[in-house]
């Protein structure tokens, strides 16, 4: 069994096998490309389409972006990811649809042992983070391996997702945790559909 074999199952691999530094080193090239090149919208879309594993319509990622293999995640449409996004994506990332992420967020897939022996060898495995539709997440939020976030939730700035997060509730803290249940009055500058006019709630 390779190295990536056992990346792909979830088990213990060795992150310094040749084939995956060279996957790694690949998906750096075209991330660098993506951030040196970010006024050329043209361009700017290929790229992110070489990147990412599948993605959806009305994608929009601010540079500098940071990925460890770049094709591990795929994201819905109608997305928007604020600058310093970083995703190490061994064991898979998957992003929903309506999904609005804020500045330095870090989605971190990859584990390491306690043994330190096994650490200095490079040792690690990777767990899926999924995140689903309609989901905000505030600026300098970590999530962590395994970690799904339920829809049309809110994760507040600053926050460190060690746990699965259910749908429809605002959470925040370290470790993350639920504040309330998301409520329509929880969301600024609603519109009253009756005169067009907004207001703040």
């Amino acid at each position: 069994m390779t190295e990536k074999q056992k990346m792909l199952m979830g088990i213990l691999y060795n992150a310094e096998d040749q084939a995956l530094i060279e996957e790694r080193n690949h998906a750096k090239s075209l991330t660098r490309q993506f951030n040196e090149h970010w006024e050329d919208k043209g361009r700017r879309n290929y790229l992110i389409g070489q990147i990412f594993g599948s993605l959806g319509k009305n994608v929009h990622l601010e540079a500098p972006i940071y990925l460890d293999y770049g094709y591990r995640t795929t994201i819905g449409s109608d997305f928007f990811s604020n600058f310093n996004l970083t995703i190490l994506d061994g064991g898979g990332v998957e992003i929903g649809n309506h999904v609005f992420i804020g500045p330095n967020v870090g989605i971190y897939t990859a584990n390491h042992p306690a043994d330190v022996k096994r650490r200095e060898k490079g040792y690690e495995w990777a767990l899926p983070v999924k995140i689903g539709d309609k989901v905000w997440i505030g600026g300098g939020v970590t999530i962590l391996p395994g970690v799904t976030i339920g829809d049309n939730s809110v994760i507040g700035a600053g926050s460190v997702v060690t746990k699965d997060i259910p749908a429809n509730v605002v959470a925040a803290g370290n470790p993350c945790r639920i504040i309330k249940e998301a409520e329509e009055g929880d969301r600024y500058g609603i519109i009253d559909e009756k005169n067009g006019q907004q207001s703040i709630k």
